[in-house]
């Protein structure tokens, strides 16, 4: 488990760069989130203790100044040390200029690693944002000023050099295939024929990249869409579930509540009223 308090915002496609979300948690030992995918680009900061990050097969060990980038659309897990579990703040955005500024500052999902001492301020721009999370012009421009400070400390930061990895080409070109289909009644039959080879090497090679089996990470990722349109709009959940490649809203039902442990409307009022509750707390 993890105390976190966070503001989180509806996603808006067309700005050049846009805020998802941000936030601080405190977490207990062996806190663990994912295998996961996000829609939406993420950086976390460590402020004290240590975890583990894996994305891409490779394995991160952290500490106090140094964080690390999600990409979307990535299968990443990260977990709390048992004996030092971490406190970290992170910013989640999007837009058509996020990639670029990721590029010029040189982070990426094959170098996802950075140290930033605490001189550069990361956790004090986050913290500034979560005073300033309202819908006012004022705290707009705030924000995004905050957002920018932000990108600018990891640019003066060190990158922290990691081994090059190679992903594997079927299987990276078979979660692109998913990415872009995932809202059609697509099968695994499908994706093995699409990158030219036969289900069960598909899978083989799929689980020993991921971690999961196609269909499992198929479903993790539609599942994480779902999650983010029911946090974030007021989509009817038959709306949800056709957007997320289920034609039948029960079948959707039933696969959301194994995942998730809670129907699509409790699991929408749930979220709704956590980030409703931190603006109440953060304006006592």
């Amino acid at each position: 488990m993890e105390n976190a308090i966070f503001i989180e915002f509806p996603e808006a496609e067309k700005e050049e760069l846009h805020i998802n979300n941000f936030g601080r948690s405190v977490t207990r030992p062996g806190h663990r989130y994912g295998p996961a995918v996000r829609s939406f680009y993420l950086i976390h900061y460590v402020v004290e203790g240590k975890g583990e990050f894996s994305a891409n097969g490779a394995v991160y060990r952290l500490k106090p100044g140094q964080g690390f980038l999600i990409e979307p659309d990535y299968l990443t897990t990260y977990t709390a040390d048992l004996e030092r579990p971490w406190t970290y703040v992170w910013l989640g955005f999007s837009g058509q200029k996020a990639k670029s500024i990721l590029n010029a500052i040189g982070l990426s999902q094959d170098s996802p690693i950075f140290t930033c001492g605490p001189e550069q301020h990361l956790e004090q721009y986050v913290m500034d944002m979560l005073e300033h999370n309202y819908a006012t012009t004022s705290d707009l421009y705030r924000r995004q000023a905050m957002m920018l400070l932000f990108f600018s400390a990891l640019a003066q930061s060190k990158r922290d050099i990691v081994a090059d990895r190679s992903e594997n080409a079927y299987v990276a070109q078979a979660i692109r295939y998913i990415q872009d289909c995932y809202h059609e009644p697509l099968l695994v039959e499908d994706i093995a024929r699409y990158v030219g080879l036969n289900r069960s090497y598909l899978s083989t090679l799929f689980k020993k990249y991921t971690g999961l089996s196609p269909i499992k990470y198929l479903q993790t990722f539609r599942m994480t869409r779902a999650a983010h349109l029911l946090s974030l709009t007021q989509l009817p959940v038959s709306a949800v579930a056709y957007s997320c490649g289920y034609q039948e809203t029960e079948s959707f039902h039933k696969i959301f509540k194994q995942h998730t442990g809670l129907s699509p409307k409790r699991y929408r009022a749930q979220e709704q009223a956590k980030t409703k509750t931190n603006r109440e707390n953060l304006s006592v």
